[in-house]
């Protein structure tokens, strides 16, 4: 049971920073106005809000599009990273193969993979939802590996005491205990998914949000633009709140008292 003390200070939590995004917002607005800004240099919050009514349809196509991608790519990504996991567990020697190539794959800028990716599998939504995949994988699978090794040896050798196969042991003790690690590299995975998409289309296609970006940027309509980056962030927190509720929900035992 929360005192309301708790309650007040989670209150504040979100009214401090909610105060100050609408104190930069009127700041921002304020600027704009009194200086006469062109919108074509940088257009004002008013601007930006009425894009989503003057242009619903085009941003609700594209974002649709790019929502789709980020949505399987996301999830492709996590069922190959427990695939892979799992598989490492089972076989350590490929994973002492692998594994330092993954970790040190990770430092390569996705920037740089999404051209390849378009001129391999063309301008449609497949080198898109590869990108996705490969965005996010990795800390999915480095964070799973991670929560298995560092499984306390104590319970490790209770298992192999009661002669546990390793099915077994995987099952009743390293995947629950390492739930809490891999939620935590799908909360970070998806930050990446929807921004991941987007970069992509950047680079080679003829419809989602990062062409609709493209295409704004090219006419200097900087409000439109603006207007498409908020749909980025606001899907990514949609994302990332999506992680946080199952993983409350999955792992409830350890938040009864939150």
């Amino acid at each position: 049971m929360k005192t309301n003390l708790e309650i007040t200070d989670k209150i504040k939590n979100y009214i401090y920073p909610l105060v100050t995004f609408i104190s930069i917002i009127l700041i921002w607005q304020f600027i704009v106005v009194s200086n006469h800004i062109p919108k074509y240099i940088m257009p004002a919050p008013s601007e930006i809000i009425k894009v989503f009514s003057s242009d619903f349809a085009n941003l609700q196509m594209h974002s649709l599009i790019t929502l789709k991608e980020s949505v399987l790519g996301f999830v492709f990504s996590i069922l190959l990273a427990l695939l892979i996991g799992t598989i490492m567990d089972f076989v350590p020697f490929i994973k002492k193969c692998f594994y330092p190539i993954m970790l040190v794959s990770q430092m390569i800028p996705t920037i740089t993979i999404a051209p390849l990716l378009i001129i391999w599998f063309g301008f449609d939504s497949l080198p898109k939802i590869i990108m996705v995949m490969t965005t996010c994988f990795f800390p999915i699978l480095i964070n799973f590996v991670d929560g298995m090794e560092n499984i306390d040896k104590d319970y490790i050798n209770l298992f192999k005491t009661m002669e546990s196969s390793k099915l077994s042991t995987f099952i009743h003790l390293k995947l629950p205990m390492s739930l809490e690690s891999l939620f935590t590299g799908l909360k970070i995975s998806a930050t990446y998914a929807f921004v991941a998409a987007t970069v992509a289309e950047w680079l080679g296609g003829s419809v989602g949000l990062g062409v609709y970006m493209v295409r704004a940027k090219s006419s200097y309509a900087l409000d439109k633009v603006f207007a498409s980056t908020i749909l980025v962030i606001i899907f990514s927190l949609i994302f990332v709140m999506i992680i946080n509720i199952l993983k409350k929900i999955i792992l409830k035992h350890k938040y009864k008292g939150e």
